[in-house]
């Protein structure tokens, strides 16, 4: 069952930097939700507040109605979140099969000595996770590359082998991290179909940080726009491409008044 996603007054600082100032904003369960603005803008470090890399310095994050501002990783895990990154983290001399697998240690029974030890329920739990992984390389047009090394693939590859570590966590909600970046306009619109379908099928929140535009007015439902830690405006994609503040913070003053 899809997630709802609370933001209330999210705040960080560095030292005497605010890199993040009070945003906020509400995800529907299975609305798919692109977060915008020009370089610098707190994108990532919101993206990072909310996957628990980062703790917030003051706000509330909530999952569904679980306060989980400054939980790990992990934790966040269990409670439905996953997360893609900009570049991939895969490794590189395993297998497809074998990266997939690492985002189910969440799944597994038990704990590393057990996971060490294979006992016979672990073992159990893990083929049925290489069965559920392998058909998930199969639903996404993987299927070929399971017993591949991640080095022999492209860079676009990759980013599919990640989406399917990710989504073998059985997330409610989903983050992707600038998914388009270094895709060729082909593998784009192929991306644009998957999530939509991942969404559709799997009943997920999808919230994506991405600089292209035309992927975020074909992909989401509604945009927040970030400039400087802040959020400067909250609707449709059409409606953030034709806002001056939004023009503005991604052109220049200057720009906009000479188009004015």
């Amino acid at each position: 069952m899809a997630a709802r996603l609370t933001l209330r007054d999210v705040a960080l600082h560095f030292g005497g930097v605010k890199v993040l100032d009070d945003v906020a904003f509400d995800v529907e369960p299975g609305q798919i939700l692109g977060l915008v603005g020009p370089n610098g803008a707190g994108k990532t470090s919101l993206f990072n507040c909310i996957s628990g890399h980062y703790k917030p310095s003051a706000g509330s994050i909530l999952i569904d109605d679980t306060e989980v501002s400054g939980a790990r990783p992990a934790t966040l895990a269990r409670h439905g979140l996953a997360r893609t990154f900009q570049h991939p983290a895969l490794q590189l001399h395993e297998t497809v099969l074998e990266n997939i697998l690492l985002g189910a240690h969440t799944r597994l029974p038990g704990g590393p000595l057990e996971w060490a030890l294979r006992l016979p329920h672990t073992s159990r739990a893990e083929k049925r996770l290489r069965i559920e992984a392998r058909d998930l390389l199969e639903r996404n047009g993987l299927g070929w590359a399971a017993d591949v090394r991640a080095d022999e693939l492209s860079h676009g590859l990759h980013k599919g082998v990640e989406l399917c570590r990710a989504l073998l966590m059985k997330p409610r909600l989903l983050l992707l991290d600038e998914p388009a970046a270094g895709l060729p306009h082909t593998e784009v619109e192929q991306l644009i179909a998957t999530v939509r379908r991942i969404r559709d099928q799997d009943d997920i929140t999808v919230v994506v940080v991405e600089h292209h535009m035309g992927l975020i007015a074909a992909l989401t439902d509604r945009v927040v726009v970030l400039d400087h830690g802040r959020k400067l405006m909250e609707g449709t994609a059409a409606e953030a491409q034709s806002d001056p503040r939004v023009i503005e913070a991604y052109i220049g003053k200057d720009a906009t008044d000479a188009a004015a």
